[in-house]
């Protein structure tokens, strides 16, 4: 104990390790304030949203009286879907900045709505926010190359280091306490203020554990590829300038070719453009019989086959039969985007079981609920509702029922339902057994210094 309070002395009487570890807190309660208030800005805009909409539907449902035109009720009454931020979505903001968050449905075809709202805010695109997984993945190896870099080296420029290779017995523990209190000291300040976000966002201690589980192995891949590059370099600006060149190739460089590479090989059509031939496809069914509209509907909905024909120039029967086979028409045009969109996201997956940073991204993003997959299954949500929501007005139309009050208040209404995240065992293996490699690599590397 009393070598380790000496160590720890050591490491506060340098003003480099102090400023860099009370810099490191300030930005760690920096980042979970900023990501606690994206969220709470989110929700408060979800709220102002829901409160609006609740307005305008008590509103349509005072005007239609009973006896209403159902088409029409199912026209003018728009549905409102919601996707609520997780607890944990502070720490990780992902795709929540670029997606949207609520979106209004009606019973029109489903994926010119759904698609038409993927726009994404370039400044927002290009900056990011500055979240604990920002922090963690980009800022925490600075602060581990500051308290690390001149750990051998300047051992060697002072003249001490051939003398604590004399010493009896090996040094390699002098070494790993050095390093396990660099770490220790890293971790905490990374760490704490995270703990007091978790808290304030009720995420829960099972949350705080999986995110701290990965910050621990991204730590310790740093701290080990630090002591070997440290027990191999001959001055400390050598050191310093090699972990930089790592933390930019790793971080930076790498993940971008990769990214490039994946979006070259796996191309995906933008969702405008689904929208759009969805669009094209209802549009030109206004100049083709009624009749043979129909029939492609029937094809799939055979059990309103044998209800009364359209008779007249327009009925609200046809006209919703023609919006679902317009995206019946572009299904398959659906079923591959998402399939590019799922095959990019298992390529980057990949790409994290050799590259440490990309997969702590992998891993914050699905532990908050915010990658690509928790986007897209809340499309497949806002596509059951849809689906709920036919269901519920296709009596109407094609048996030509009444529409009332009551009616109005049984309509579906979407219940938000969080998408269950799990820890990807692949990635968080090949994070551990990352970090495990380079703290081996470290010290043996160390252990061989004379």
């Amino acid at each position: 104990m009393k070598t380790l309070m000496f160590e720890l002395r050591l490491v506060l009487q340098s003003r480099l390790a102090l400023g860099a570890l009370v810099l490191l807190l300030a930005l760690s309660a920096l980042a979970a304030w900023s990501g606690l208030q994206a969220v709470a800005a989110q929700r408060e805009a979800l709220a102002r949203v829901e409160a609006s909409h609740r307005v305008e539907i008590q509103a349509m449902g005072r005007q239609y009286a009973d006896g209403a035109d159902p088409g029409s009720v199912a026209y003018y009454t728009p549905h409102l879907t919601v996707n609520p931020p997780a607890p944990l979505a502070f720490a990780a903001i992902g795709q929540r900045d670029l997606q949207p968050a609520a979106l209004r449905v009606r019973l029109l075809g489903l994926h010119s709505q759904l698609y038409e709202s993927e726009t994404i805010n370039p400044e927002l695109a290009m900056a990011g926010r500055f979240d604990f997984s920002f922090l963690l993945v980009y800022l925490a190896p600075l602060f581990v190359i500051a308290l690390m870099h001149d750990l051998v080296t300047g051992e060697r420029e002072a003249g001490r280091l051939r003398l604590l290779s004399s010493l009896p017995g090996r040094t390699i523990g002098l070494w790993r306490r050095r390093i396990g209190l660099r770490y220790l000291l890293v971790w905490l300040a990374l760490i704490l203020p995270f703990a007091a976000g978790t808290a304030a966002a009720g995420a829960g201690v099972l949350a705080f554990a999986q995110v701290a589980l990965v910050a621990s192995l991204y730590l310790m891949f740093w701290f080990g590829l630090a002591a070997w590059v440290g027990g191999r370099a001959l001055t400390s600006s050598s050191s310093a300038a090699v972990l930089l060149a790592c933390l930019v190739g790793l971080t930076m460089v790498l993940p971008t070719a990769i990214d490039a590479a994946i979006t070259r090989s796996l191309p995906v059509s933008k969702g405008v453009e689904l929208s759009l031939a969805q669009r094209q496809a209802v549009h030109g069914a206004w100049d083709l019989p009624r009749a043979d509209t129909l029939e492609k509907f029937f094809r799939t909905h055979p059990e309103w086959k044998d209800t009364p024909p359209v008779t007249g120039r327009f009925h609200w029967k046809w006209y919703y039969a023609m919006h679902q086979v317009g995206d019946e028409a572009v299904a398959g045009q659906v079923a591959q985007y998402r399939a590019s969109m799922l095959a990019r996201e298992d390529w980057t997956a990949r790409a994290g079981l050799l590259l440490a940073p990309v997969s702590v991204q992998v891993l914050l993003h699905r532990l908050a609920d915010t990658d690509l997959r928790a986007q897209l299954a809340y499309q497949e949500r806002i596509s059951s509702f849809h689906s709920a929501l036919r269901r519920f007005f296709y009596p109407y139309f094609f048996n030509e029922q009444k529409f009332g009050k009551e009616d109005f208040a049984r309509m579906p209404a979407y219940v938000p339902s969080a998408t269950a995240r799990q820890l990807s065992t692949a990635s968080l293996a090949a994070l551990a057994l990352l970090a495990i490699a380079a703290l081996m690599l470290g010290l043996r590397q160390l252990d061989r210094l004379r």
